[in-house]
């Protein structure tokens, strides 16, 4: 049974009207709302802070947007007005069109979050999350979930476990279950910020583990396009032309980040396991080839064992998993078809 209280213990909305484009005034909705949880890895309900956002034509069908493990709850526009991580997909005249839809996302939770923190947090616990703000902003039934890598795996958990709040999941570069070659390289990324715990090198660790991370989330055919240039002789040493690339990605994710949240949803991606068969919800599968994180072979799987009806899409692209942030010429068209029918556009 899922683990939520489905009761809202607490709401602080700051609702405004923001113009996220010439010619459409969407209202966006900003908030932290109090719910009751029972995390999977916990001891009984306790109360979590759900920051999220919900924006979009208003009393129009809603749709979940969530991304990987470093996305946050902007996903068309911050409230600076700056461009959201996937503002090239949802927005005005978007494939996910906001004056068709609304879109709901949320800041991933971490055991941090929670009173008495539990040892570990699970995809399970981010679908309860979701599903309990479901409930507390009156929507009952969302019309997608759209998910990509981590996002997917939460969508997966939702549609699990609460599938009659859902008519329709769009997965991308998430399966129902990490890739033990994935997990061996996310765990060594945990030990290196464990080593920078215990050393007080925490920067210098979070920078180190970033840099790993990236190795994985592209692909060879990109990597060898842009660094195959001989090194310089700098500081004593060779530099390779890879290195500067990975150490400026290290440095910008030191100042957005820190090392806590990145070792509880990187470990939270390793506890992913839902069985496909306890998913009847109709689903849109999204791949791609040069994926190393989330092999093709895997979402072939799932479809494969979804007891709902699925389609999968191959999309070629040499961004390995990054591609569903990359490849979006490519991408809208399949989420314009996945989720037009359900938000009237």
């Amino acid at each position: 049974m899922p683990h939520l209280a489905n009761s809202s213990l607490e709401d602080r909305p700051t609702a405004v009207v923001v113009p996220l484009h010439s010619r459409s005034t969407l209202t966006a909705q900003r908030s932290s709302r109090r719910l009751g949880l029972q995390p999977k890895y916990g001891h009984g309900v306790v109360p979590v802070d759900v920051r999220y956002q919900w924006t979009g034509a208003p009393d129009a069908p809603t749709i979940i947007v969530q991304g990987g493990i470093s996305a946050d709850r902007y996903v068309a526009g911050t409230e600076q007005g700056q461009p959201g991580w996937w503002s090239e997909l949802v927005g005005h005249g978007q494939a996910i069109d906001l004056a068709h839809c609304r879109v709901l996302s949320i800041d991933w939770l971490t055991p941090a979050d929670f009173e008495n923190s539990p040892r570990a947090i699970s995809s399970e616990d981010q679908a309860d999350a979701l599903a309990a703000l479901v409930d507390a902003l009156g929507i009952g039934r969302v019309a997608a979930f759209v998910g990509s890598s981590y996002g997917a795996m939460a969508a997966l958990a939702f549609a699990a476990r609460h599938p009659n709040k859902l008519e329709r999941l769009v997965l991308l570069a998430g399966a129902h279950r990490a890739h033990p070659m994935a997990t061996a390289q996310r765990a060594i990324q945990r030990q290196i910020l464990r080593l920078g715990q215990a050393s007080g090198q925490i920067n210098e660790a979070l920078s180190l583990a970033r840099q790993l991370a990236m190795t994985t989330y592209r692909g060879s055919e990109e990597f060898a396009r842009r660094f195959a240039g001989t090194p310089d002789y700098r500081e004593g040493r060779f530099h390779f032309p890879v290195e500067d690339y990975l150490e400026h990605a290290g440095r910008s994710f030191v100042q957005r980040f820190d090392l806590d949240r990145f070792l509880a949803l990187s470990e939270s991606i390793d506890l992913h396991d839902v069985a496909p068969e306890s998913v009847g919800v109709p689903a849109t599968l999204i791949g791609f080839p040069s994926d190393r994180l989330v092999p093709l072979a895997d979402l072939c799987e799932l479809q494969r064992r979804l007891r709902g009806s699925a389609t999968l899409e191959v999309v070629d692209s040499p961004y390995g998993h990054d591609a569903f942030l990359k490849e979006t010429t490519k991408l809208a068209p399949l989420l314009r078809q996945a989720v037009s029918c359900h938000c009237g556009a």
